[in-house]
């Protein structure tokens, strides 16, 4: 047995917890890569929290992008997977409508969302001004908008998302809706008492995997940013607001070398992570039905 599990084990020891362990150390000393780690305690965390000027313009781009982006993808994917749960005439090709986009590299969204959003010779901009919109906002050329339109590119990719809560609004058993019917329930009281709890925990799945993926968001802004300065020094550009905690991580070990600092980065992103799905875990089960009552 453990003949056969020894390539995970090696594998898992030599790219998973000894580099875990290495960057832990790595956190409490000064390191560039280049000379011996120095080791200075807590003065990597200190300077993090206290005189890091990005540091927090990091932290509130990424906690915007959790707590407005998360919750409108997934209010996004339900209202989509409702429209295309009902059998009807040619839903099937809706639902790959749907889902096609989520095929596209995440390199690839970025780059069309910068041709679709270009305040000058995109297609957006041009239909607002047809349509009688005097001076259209400048997307992901403004500071201001570009959070925003970054939210719009996460629900063009909202199909990924759809079909598994179309998976799990296709489960819920039909003599529950016979039943609601029977009671002369609307269509809201049946999708408020039927359909929310039974597809809770896809809810539940779908809030700490986006949790997840906000805290570790990074492609997107990165490419844009790069596109539109030329620079990959210019990360966050416009104005830091595509500035987000990966990115500066990025920023600080790969590009200035600091890799102490970046490490010290990198265990905070873990922390701040591990005990957001902790809460949400923990709330978890004041909302979250499973059937059978099982957890």
């Amino acid at each position: 047995m453990l003949l056969f599990m020894s390539p995970w084990i090696v594998g898992f020891l030599a790219f998973t917890l000894y580099p875990m362990i290495s960057s832990l150390y790595f956190s409490f000393t000064s390191y560039d890569l280049l000379s011996t780690p120095h080791w200075i305690g807590l003065e990597n965390y200190r300077f993090m929290f206290t005189k890091d000027p990005l540091f927090w313009t990091a932290i509130k781009n990424t906690a915007w992008i959790i707590v407005i982006g998360v919750p409108v993808r997934i209010l996004a994917a339900i209202v989509t997977a409702s429209l295309l749960v009902r059998p009807k005439r040619g839903v099937k090709a809706y639902r790959t409508l749907f889902f096609v986009p989520t095929l596209a590299p995440a390199v690839a969204a970025a780059l069309a969302f910068l041709f679709l959003f270009n305040p000058e010779t995109g297609p957006v901009n041009q239909i607002l001004g047809a349509v009688g919109i005097k001076d259209p906002p400048l997307w992901l050329f403004d500071a201001q908008w570009s959070k925003p339109t970054l939210v719009l590119l996460i629900l063009w990719g909202v199909g990924d998302a759809m079909i598994i809560f179309l998976a799990g609004m296709l489960d819920v058993p039909r003599q529950l809706y016979e039943a609601a019917d029977i009671e002369g329930a609307s269509g809201w009281q049946k999708f408020r008492s039927v359909t929310l709890p039974l597809i809770s925990p896809v809810i539940f799945f779908s809030l700490v995997v986006g949790v997840i993926y906000g805290f570790q968001y990074f492609t997107q802004p990165y490419v844009i940013s790069f596109w539109l300065t030329g620079d990959a020094a210019q990360i966050g550009h416009p104005q830091n607001s595509l500035l987000f905690f990966t990115s500066r991580l990025y920023q600080m070990g790969f590009q200035n070398f600091k890799m102490g600092y970046a490490s010290a980065l990198a265990w905070v992103l873990l922390l701040v992570t591990m005990i957001c799905t902790l809460l949400i875990l923990r709330n978890s089960r004041r909302w979250v039905h499973y059937g059978g009552g099982l957890r």
